[in-house]
Order: C-alpha cells, then structure tokens, then sequence
C-alpha cells in the first residue's frame, strides 16, 4: 500500500471503513408478525400479518427479499365483516394440498372478535408463473360478538392419520378450537365437528393465542402463544406446548395439566436482549425440525423480528436454544 500524505483523504478513507463496519453490522433483518412457512421447488417462503398479507422467499432460510402481497386490494367482505377493517389481514397459515396451496387469513379488529378466517387458493406461490393466480373462497369461520365466546382469527391446519384436514384458531375470549374441515379445504365439514382444545380460565381476559399443531414422535403437539403480543418492548408473548395421542385432545403439559385448564409447558420465552417472541408455527424441511416465530428485539427498540430455529426433542418434548435468537439472524435483500 502506497503511504498517504494527504491526511484528509485517510479521514475519507477511515469514515468509509466505519459506515461499511456500521452497514454489516445494522443489516436490515426481516421485519414480520405471525410468520408462517412453506417450500416450493427449492424456494422457502414466509407469509405474515401486513396489508394484503406479505410474503418473502428465500433459498437458504437467511436471506430474504420481499416477494410480494397475497391481496392487491382487501377481501370484498373484509368490511361486512368488520366495519373498521384497514387493510392488514392477519395471522396466516399456508398449507399445501393436491398441488394447490391454500393460504388461510383473518380479518379482524384489535382487541374485539368481530372476525372471520378466509382462504385463498394457487398453484404456484411464484409470481413469475403463468399460473400464478390467487382465487378467494372468501370466508371459512365467522365469530360475532354477544353470540360466540371464541375469535376466528389465528388459523393453523393439520391433518390428522387417517388423512382428515382440520383448522386449530382462536385468540382470547374462551380460548382455542379446533374444527374440522371439509376434504376441499374451504368451509367446515358437515355435520360440524368442533373441539375445545386450550384456554386460560382464571386470569384477565385469558391471554392465549395462535395455536399451531405439530406431529411428530407419535403425538400431535400443541404449540401456543401465552400473555400479550404487539407492545414492543412491553410484549409478554412466550412459547407453550401441550402434546395429546388424538388430534381432538385433550392435549396435556408435562405435569400432566391439561391446556383447557391452564396448563401449558415454556418452550421459549424472552430475555434481557429479547423482550418477549411467539405467535410461532413448526415444520420439517429436509429432515430437520424448526420452530418458527417473531421476536420482539430489546435493542431495536422491539421491533419484531423473524426467527427460524432448530428445534430438537428430549423425552418427547420439543427443545430450542435461546441462544439462536442472536446467531441466527435474517438478512433482507433486494
């Protein structure tokens, strides 16, 4: 290297070094409520809460580019439904059938369970695709105050061992269900097959949430989301888990207390540097098991972030590394 006699050019050249260092460092992450996964071909994609539902694709599961929107405009009866609906379609699940891919959504209004869980159907999540063309079943379940105890917002689906779909939601109020499906995926079976699976009785406003039911090791585990969401620093969200031998339940913790009491193991919860994370979903991909869900980050003011974690069992009970919050980062590119 040439020696520099010019001592404002080695400040030029410093200050670049320090906004390079300060650019990896503050590499934009991916930025996501509700995340949810599938994979097609060789390309993974997340969908999350956002107006018109947003989704993201990656090959390697770090690093992310926005893909695009479900919904160029919002459901023609997200408003019936919700007067004061604007814009932002919740909580999604996407789940692949036959070659299509149904991707569930709520519609809904904050803190009340004015609410409906719609689908919409593809056969391809690639935009590029000449049949690449989304087609609104419009809504699948409907929850009307003063009437039902229950939200109809947060849905997840299953299928159970003899190959029946069912859709696991719920949000506060008394807690979580589960309902079967019809075999064409967009409306309830008939006649109607509805089970209570999770509460909280007992504690103010009964905070659970997002249920997601995973199969693994010969049972279906139970994943849901205690206490608050959605207040940055100040959110309370934390991972539970339950596990039954039959979809219906009851579904207990490892203390043996069922989820419709109360019961509930910690999977994760926050810390110091992570306040609070949940509202997560659970897939195998390529032979590894992962819990995926978003982090609110202490030091980004709580902003959520997305988290793709390997998760391992021990006596039959799911297993992450907190650690993995910060190894494990996402990074958004153009």
């Amino acid at each position: 290297m040439r020696p520099v006699s010019n001592v404002t050019q080695v400040i030029k050249w410093l200050s670049t070094g320090l906004l390079f260092s300060a650019a990896a460092v503050s590499a934009k992450q991916v930025e996501v409520h509700d995340p949810v996964m599938t994979k097609e071909g060789d390309t993974y994609y997340v969908f999350s809460t956002g107006p018109g539902i947003t989704y993201y694709e990656s090959k390697d599961l770090t690093n992310w580019k926005l893909t695009g929107r479900i919904f160029k405009d919002e459901p023609s009866w997200a408003k019936r439904v919700s007067p004061n609906f604007g814009g932002h379609l919740w909580a999604p699940d996407v789940y692949k059938k036959n070659g299509k891919f149904y991707l569930y959504y709520s519609v809904s209004a904050f803190g009340k369970n004015t609410s409906a869980i719609g689908v919409t159907v593809n056969e391809t999540l690639d935009p590029a695709s000449p049949d690449y063309k989304w087609i609104d079943y419009g809504i699948v379940v409907e929850s009307v105050p003063e009437r039902d105890d229950w939200n109809a917002i947060d849905p997840a689906i299953i299928k159970d061992d003899k190959g029946t779909p069912w859709m696991s939601f719920g949000s506060f109020w008394g807690g979580l269900k589960l309902v079967q499906l019809d075999d064409d995926m967009v409306r309830l079976a008939k006649p109607e097959k509805w089970h209570h699976i999770a509460s909280r009785p007992n504690t103010e406003h009964g905070p659970i949430e997002a249920p997601y039911i995973f199969k693994k090791n010969g049972y279906y585990y139970l994943f849901v989301s205690f206490d608050k969401c959605c207040q940055g620093v100040k959110s309370t969200y934390n991972v539970r888990v339950g596990r039954s031998k039959n979809i219906e339940g009851p579904y207990l913790d490892k203390q043996g207390r069922s989820m419709v009491d109360g019961g509930g193991s910690l999977v994760i919860e926050g810390n110091k540097e992570w306040a609070a994370l949940g509202h997560n979903a659970a897939y195998t991909f390529d032979g590894k098991d992962y819990l995926v869900l978003h982090a609110y980050e202490t030091a980004d003011n709580g902003v959520q972030k997305l988290r793709i974690l390997p998760m391992s069992w021990k006596n039959d009970w799911p297993i992450v590394n907190p650690a993995d919050l910060n190894k494990l980062k996402t990074k958004l590119i153009k």
